[in-house]
């Protein structure tokens, strides 16, 4: 049979170069459009005054007023935004080191170790990224505990939401570590707290990673959990602060999208910044095992 012309290879060009190019573009196009467009909006919208942002239109503002527009959203209510940052930072922090270390110590056990009680941990695990949570029996358990309306009782909250999660993740990639690593530890003397913490644990880097920033930006971001389990202005979140230009009778919309610019702005720096590291722990397991 003779080769094939230039003219019979002509349409398999064209089209693998649209399946190769034209596809990118396209998905290129709608994220913008998913993500960019929003973002955007937000910020034309802190940077109007009052008359102009309450027509919610997406255009230029006639004068630029951020810089006031912050201003006067940092000085609101004594500086509460500074305050609500310093809780959700400590709230973050705390409840996220608390779900790596017990969800990794549970991950762990449950791939490495083999029992009865296995399935019905497994089914609680999947209850809790299935089952919505109990409001009313939480704020009943917080207040006999003596810990509701509390920063310690929120971290408690966030912990136990996230652990679920957590804790499927590190099973997953435990079953990537060999055995045998293991079995090494313990004929060198290493006793069960030396052979997580010292062996195994550092070996979990990609998906602890994963985890904190998934998690770190879950809880930020966090606005039912605080609404329920600490109301109130004793301990305000950030999430919290955009009652405070938005209401039944006070709507000043310009200065609610700069406060939604400025607690959307650590998140989205955290994202950018790990972005390789959350898919590689999301998927390390997948691909290993």
């Amino acid at each position: 049979m003779s080769a094939p012309t230039a003219a019979a290879r002509r349409p398999f060009t064209v089209r693998r170069f649209a399946r190769k190019y034209l596809l990118g573009a396209v998905a290129i196009l709608v994220s913008i459009v998913v993500f960019l467009v929003p973002f955007v909006f937000v910020l034309l919208q802190a940077s109007k005054n009052p008359r102009e942002a309450g027509l919610m239109q997406f255009a230029l503002p006639a004068q630029s007023q951020f810089w006031r527009n912050f201003a006067e959203v940092i000085q609101t209510n004594n500086f509460q935004l500074l305050a609500a940052f310093i809780n959700s930072i400590a709230l973050t922090v705390v409840s996220v080191a608390i779900m790596v270390v017990f969800s990794a110590m549970v991950g762990y056990l449950l791939q490495r170790r083999r029992s009865r009680l296995n399935p019905v941990v497994n089914f609680f695990v999947l209850a809790g990224l299935i089952a919505p949570p109990a409001v009313v029996p939480t704020i009943w358990v917080l207040q006999r505990l003596g810990i509701f309306d509390t920063l310690p009782g929120m971290i408690l909250i966030e912990a136990t939401f996230g652990l679920s999660f957590a804790i499927l993740l590190f099973r997953a990639f435990v079953a990537t570590i060999p055995r045998e690593l293991d079995e090494a530890a313990i004929i060198d003397g290493a006793g069960a707290m030396r052979l997580f913490f010292g062996v195994i644990l550092p070996l979990l880097r990609p998906v602890i990673v994963t985890v904190i920033v998934v998690q770190a930006v879950a809880v930020f971001n966090d606005f039912t959990g605080p609404l329920y389990f600490l109301p109130g202005s004793d301990n305000p979140t950030v999430q919290l602060t955009l009652y405070n230009f938005q209401s039944q009778s006070v709507s000043q919309n310009n200065l609610l999208f700069m406060n939604i610019l400025l607690i959307t702005i650590p998140p989205l720096i955290m994202y950018i910044f790990f972005n390789r590291q959350i898919v590689a722990g999301m998927t390390s397991g997948a691909v290993k095992g």
